[in-house]
């Protein structure tokens, strides 16, 4: 059976890491595309050559030219303007959107049945622009969102335990952004509530600090953004994908009447397999945190007014 191949679109930092993911899991063959010649094709060599020291045997090759991505069962684009301290969000969508719009025309054009998963920045805006201007149907262009706030909110909350992450599972929905919606009431270690576990003082700080943690990294390393999670997080999806994992991933995907969002992208728990975004999953929300969803989904619909395409 042929191998899968994924692309990766932008080999910066987010990029050429989630091609190293891909790889090290054996998910498929890896195509790197960027701009900028030799860049995608020096990381793609320097990957290949770590393949036998490592033992993974996959194909990785860096390119500028998008006939190289034909037949991609899973595209994942990062190629954008990254956000600068003191930048928020909204300052990037008009120089982004640009950006989506010049790579969905290629990326369609050679692999018209893909999958398509955003990480490009401000997200929830950037996923909606994407299925606008690529054409695709709503349940195969996904965004990165809870994957990764949730990693983070896990990690808070394991650090402050001193448990396992592996036994810590949070949820948070909602817009990739500052409003985001992390829920306490549906965030455990080993099933185990976190109110159980936590005074409401440290939770509120853990929620907090999850909010703007993208931010915080931003602050320390003054030139540049997160990548490790951002691409762990967003190899995590392509391989609930490609593997048919039916994994329930927070994600950004389009809302048709669930929790009474109609008509946009926003961060919600979703079923991820081979069909893409199979099923969304609709649990009970408090009136605070359904007034709190409502918010962060009001700040996506006012970021989307900016959109011109």
């Amino acid at each position: 059976m042929a191998r899968k191949k994924i692309t990766v679109v932008g080999a910066g930092h987010v990029g050429a890491t989630t091609a190293m993911w891909l790889a090290r899991k054996e998910l498929g063959d890896v195509v790197l595309i960027d701009i900028v010649e030799g860049i995608p094709q020096g990381k793609a060599l320097d990957m290949m050559e770590a393949a036998p020291i490592e033992g993974f045997d996959v194909s990785i090759t860096g390119t500028n030219d998008y006939a190289d991505t034909a037949g991609s069962d899973v595209v994942i684009i990062t190629a954008g303007l990254p956000r600068k301290p003191g930048m928020d969000r909204s300052d990037l969508i008009k120089t982004n959107a640009g950006i989506i719009k010049a790579v969905t025309g290629e990326i369609v054009k050679y692999s018209p049945d893909t999958t398509l998963i955003i990480v490009t920045n401000p997200l929830d805006v950037m996923v909606y622009a994407a299925w606008k201007l690529s054409g695709l149907p709503s349940h195969r262009v996904m965004g990165l969102s809870g994957a990764l706030d949730a990693g983070r909110m896990d990690a808070f909350i394991a650090m402050e335990l001193g448990v396992s992450v592996k036994d810590v599972r949070c949820m948070v929905i909602g817009a990739h952004a500052n409003d985001m919606v992390p829920l306490r009431r549906h965030s455990t270690v080993s099933g185990i509530a976190i109110t159980k576990l936590l005074d409401d003082e440290t939770i509120t700080a853990i929620e907090n600090r999850t909010r703007v943690a993208g931010g915080e990294i931003v602050g320390l390393l003054k030139t540049g953004s997160a990548y490790y999670a951002p691409s762990r997080a967003v190899a995590s999806m392509a391989e609930a994908v490609l593997l048919d994992q039916k994994r329930v991933i927070p994600s950004a995907v389009y809302c048709d009447g669930e929790y009474g969002i109609k008509g946009i992208f926003a961060g919600l728990p979703a079923k991820l397999g081979a069909g893409g975004v199979e099923d969304i999953l609709e649990i009970e929300l408090d009136d605070d945190e359904q007034a709190q969803l409502d918010e962060s989904v009001n700040a996506i619909k006012e970021l989307i007014k900016h959109l011109d395409i």
